[in-house]
């Protein structure tokens, strides 16, 4: 049976590690309720695409309109069996809206399922549940993991870690790893 899951997006997350979890815990029957603070289901955030050019950082370029499902003040984080974090920019202010941090919160501090990439890590260690944890981050995160407490996991950018409910990866290119790793935690399994 499909999980009914809750994913905390803003302007300018990252487009793949937005829209890819989104669609790919869709396929395999769970729900997916996308949120921003201050919008309602049918408005749009903006994503933004970041790449790896051979610069020192990401490059970042317009991404999609990613339409939310949901509307964030209609949530209720108790009713949803997981949390799913996307990277890029949007963590870095949402970790700054107590609303936004009281739903992260609930799932930390609960042991419910939660699935964060890249930049996502800066939402869990805002929280203050990550202590003893080993969370995955881009590397750009990893003061904030240690200053939390938590044991940065420095592993190559298409893999992820597992620590109890929690599932990090770098960025984007872990998805397989990082979704097949979700839906392990969550119970899901999938037959040919």
């Amino acid at each position: 049976m499909g999980k009914k899951l809750l994913m905390i997006c803003g302007d300018y997350c990252e487009d793949y590690e937005t829209m890819v979890p989104f669609q790919a815990l869709q396929a395999v029957g769970h729900t997916v309720h996308a949120v921003a603070p201050d919008k309602a289901a049918g408005d749009f955030i903006h994503t933004a695409i970041h790449d790896f050019e051979g610069a020192q950082t990401y490059s970042e370029k317009p991404g999609h309109r990613f339409t939310l499902n949901a509307t964030f003040a209609d949530i209720k984080p108790e009713t949803y069996d997981g949390l799913v974090i996307p990277g890029g920019r949007g963590p870095e202010y949402l970790r700054m809206h107590a609303p936004v941090m009281a739903m992260v919160k609930h799932f930390t501090s609960t042991g419910k399922p939660v699935a964060a990439v890249c930049h996502g890590a800066q939402l869990l260690a805002a929280t203050g549940d990550i202590k003893g944890r080993t969370i995955s981050a881009y590397p750009a995160c990893q003061v904030e993991v240690e200053l939390a407490g938590a044991k940065y996991a420095n592993i190559p950018v298409d893999q992820a870690v597992t620590d109890g409910p929690f599932v990090t990866a770098p960025a984007w290119p872990a998805h397989p790893a990082w979704i097949a790793q979700f839906l392990a935690v969550l119970g899901t399994r999938i037959t040919h």
